[in-house]
């Protein structure tokens, strides 16, 4: 085992425990970004001047009246930007454009004494426009060949003759749809300026370091003086990895001008109407098996709807494709990328970054063809997986480590489920049920962790130990509710042999921990509990030449456990507190700067070729729905969920994370239906559900009946910290359970061995309309019976 994922004695990881703040965010105390205003003076606050157009040119802008209205302090627009008018990493995304590319685009930004004297300067801005024409749908951008950015393309075998050998070719195209965040959170940030010109902004961000460097250069000044520290925020979900820069970057703009505190936090409607979502993807494919249901070929186009600028269309589009094989060897096969530019919001991260997208276009294949081939879809999905020992890699060449872990927990979940009997339960009442249909579908995963992009996969972290014994700690990355803090201290207590009172973690902030990764790809614990570990371990090291030197022995020999120092074979004893009293008066450093990098990566983005995966993550989910024929409305009766954490640094914060990824996964794929105003009026582009109440979320009552998740057992993973696996966004795809279910309960109210096509997001007007194609099916076997008998009758 490696040093990295070998567990000490008496460990703080593996124990289950709440997160660090729980107390603070049932109770109300717990400080976000927007929070910090009503402790600041003399703040002034941003509001958007936004254009209701989906494209337009800008051809005059008029601010005197807006400056005329009560409170208004200044109106900032293109003129006042010392350095680079961009806020994208791409720069293709003008801070104050002079083309309106989607409806709610905003061209200008108010600064108030207060909120309501800052809205009105905004309504009061005169905008002049002239007209062009848009493009709203990724069908609309596919016939005009509007798309930008790289168009990856995948080839691993030989394609055409996997098509030549296959018993059965199968063509099909699937459309599914958009996500919003909905963090509870909105974008927030508060801009302060000191007396020297140095900025601090409190952002809600995933990444500080990126929003520390678009503000560096919008502002026309370097990095060191910027510093960007975030307290934490109420759920990213991906979505404050890329797009909170251009808000901070207009906050410390304001700041900069006028010299005092600016803060802007988007309403509801805003954070809805100005912000990315998941993108939405067309695919379009062929397919090949052979007599056995084994797959010979795949060749596929998946479209990618990027909206007006690139943001993370690229690293988003190129995961897809590395996850389209999900759990299954396909030995030839050409999957092509492409991404869309349409006149809506940027899209950008969202958990799973173009990996659930990926998946949902193979699972949507094998849910469709297994009828076809007379297969039950469990099984066809079976026959399919990766194999261990076999030499198999993914199509884009990395072997595919633990393979066997596949069909273990495919195994296991159907034996812990009870499968078997509850699939002759269903049939039993499907068969006394006309108007009511129950179904079972099992899906699994198979998902890569680490960034694509290598340089990515690198954390940081500051250790420190003061005189009485305390330890604080700053790392990296960012807490969103996740629970990363806690983890990275139970991993420092674990490297330290203290115990976890002995720890606290300071907010991450960019004059601690530089040039950080974003808190995403899943790589949050990976890349930080390395960091912290590398850093706890260079201050052990120095405790135990002290403690050798206090007990007599050897270095190598002392062991700290449980706040305890002890030698080898002696029954001497030194506590941590006069260990670190007694090396501070020997002038021993008592802090330490951590850093990791993960190894054994490559990735060439031209062949899109490599091992961009440290390791892959698995787990597989039952799901059970009962389907109502009139409505299409259905209930998740039950869910079983097994998931390779490896050995979980913090059991009970995986389990809520699987959970919760789960549902939020559910919500994509059979709740979450986003609407654009498509028509030619005057209107178009405009989101039509632009609040709760028309955007469904998953509650309380679409939540399982009976839910049951477990964490695969005795998963140590070799090279990680302590073991573990990534959590965050792997659960998510196990929701694809649901969504097959949904299909099979509706093609039970048509002829057996129906294949049914079902909408993304399975709502339930898409599974009524699944439905009477069920039954439209069935009436039409219903004639054709009828005619035979006719025609039989006739000739007799």
């Amino acid at each position: 085992m490696s040093h990295l994922s070998e567990i000490p004695e008496k460990p703080v990881v593996g124990v289950s425990m709440p997160h660090e703040s729980a107390n603070l965010h049932v109770t109300g105390a717990a400080l976000y970004t927007d929070d910090l205003v009503y402790r600041t003076k003399d703040v002034l606050h941003a509001y958007p001047v936004q254009v209701m157009k989906a494209r337009a040119k800008v051809t005059a802008l008029r601010t005197e009246a807006a400056l005329a209205v009560p409170g208004v302090v200044r109106v900032l627009t293109i003129a006042d930007v010392p350095g680079v008018n961009d806020a994208g990493m791409k720069h293709d995304e003008p801070l104050f454009p002079d083309e309106v590319q989607y409806y709610g685009h905003s061209v200008a930004w108010v600064l108030g004494e207060t909120l309501e004297a800052a809205r009105l300067g905004a309504a009061a801005v005169e905008v002049e426009l002239e007209d062009l024409p848009s493009i709203m749908t990724l069908k609309e951008a596919i016939a005009a060949e509007a798309f930008h950015g790289a168009r990856p393309v995948l080839v691993t075998g030989d394609i055409d003759a996997g098509f030549e050998e296959s018993a059965h070719v199968v063509e099909g195209e699937f459309q599914f749809q958009d996500q919003e965040h909905f963090s509870l959170e909105t974008h927030a940030a508060l801009a302060q300026i000191d007396e020297n010109g140095q900025l601090f902004i409190q952002s809600s961000t995933q990444h500080p370091s990126e929003t520390q460097e678009i503000v560096a250069h919008v502002l026309g000044i370097h990095s060191h003086e910027v510093t960007v520290q975030c307290l934490r925020m109420g759920g990213g979900f991906g979505g404050k990895e890329m797009q909170p820069h251009g808000f901070a970057a207009i906050a410390a703009l304001g700041a900069k001008l006028t010299g005092r505190p600016v803060r802007l936090r988007l309403n509801r409607t805003q954070d809805l109407t100005m912000s990315g979502k998941r993108h939405g993807f067309h695919a379009k494919w062929k397919i090949g098996f052979d007599a056995q249901g084994r797959i010979q070929a795949l060749d596929a186009t998946l479209t990618s709807d990027g909206g007006w600028s690139l943001d993370l269309s690229e690293p988003v589009t190129a995961r897809a494709l590395c996850h389209i094989d999900n759990t299954y060897w396909i030995p030839n096969a050409r999957v092509a990328g492409r991404i869309a530019k349409t006149n809506k919001v940027s899209n950008t991260a969202f958990r799973g970054f173009g990996g659930p997208q990926g998946m949902l276009v193979m699972e949507d294949i094998l849910g469709r063809v297994a009828p076809q081939l007379g297969l039950d879809p469990m099984e066809l999905r079976a026959r399919n997986f990766y194999q261990p020992n076999q030499g198999q890699t993914t199509p884009y060449g990395q072997p595919v480590t633990q393979a066997e872990r596949i069909s273990l927990i495919w195994d296991q979940i159907q034996q812990n489920a009870g499968i078997a009997d509850r699939k002759r339960e269903i049939a039993a009442f499907n068969a006394a049920h006309p108007h009511t249909k129950r179904a079972l579908a099992i899906t699994n995963i198979k998902f890569g962790i680490s960034f694509n992009l290598t340089a990515f996969n690198q954390g940081g972290a500051l250790v420190l130990i003061y005189k009485d014994g305390s330890v604080l700690i700053t790392h990296g990355g960012t807490e969103m509710g996740q629970g990363l803090h806690t983890k990275m201290m139970q991993v420092a207590a674990t490297s330290l042999g203290i115990p976890l009172h002995k720890v606290r973690l300071a907010p991450t902030r960019t004059d601690k921990v530089p040039n950080t990764s974003a808190t995403a790809a899943s790589s949050g614990a990976d890349l930080n509990g390395g960091a912290i570990k590398n850093a706890c371990e260079q201050l052990r090291e120095r405790l135990q030449q002290v403690a050798a030197g206090q007990l007599g022995g050897n270095a190598s020999d002392v062991r700290i456990v449980d706040g305890v120092a002890r030698v080898l074979g002696s029954d001497k004893e030194l506590a941590w507190d006069d260990l670190v009293h007694t090396a501070y008066f020997q002038r021993v450093q008592l802090s330490a700067a951590g850093f990791y990098r993960t190894e054994g990566l490559h990735w060439n983005a031209q062949t899109f070729r490599g091992s961009p995966f440290k390791y892959f993550s698995y787990g597989a989910a039952a799901a059970e729905v009962e389907v109502d024929g009139f409505t299409g409305k259905y209930k998740l009766r039950r869910v079983d969920i097994i998931h390779d954490v490896g050995d979980s640094l913090s059991p009970l914060i995986d389990i809520g994370q699987v959970e919760g990824g789960f549902v939020q996964g559910a919500g994509w794929l059979t709740l979450e239906d986003m609407r654009w105003d498509t028509t030619e009026g005057p209107n178009r582009g405009r989101l039509l559900t632009q609040a709760a109440s028309t955007y469904k979320l998953p509650s309380f009552s679409e939540m399982p009946e009976e839910f049951n998740v477990s964490l695969l057992q005795n998963a140590s993973e070799e090279g990680a910290v302590y073991g573990s696996k990534a959590v965050g966004e792997p659960p998510l795809m196990l929701a694809f359970s649901v969504r097959e279910a949904l299909r099979q309960a509706a093609a039970a109210f048509g002829p057996s061995g129906l294949s049914l096509e079902l909408g993304a997001p399975a709502t339930p007007e898409a599974v009524f309309w699944a439905i009477q194609n069920a039954r439209a099916a069935d009436a039409k076997l219903d004639v054709s019976e009828v005619s035979a008998d006719t025609a039989a009758l006739s000739n007799a």
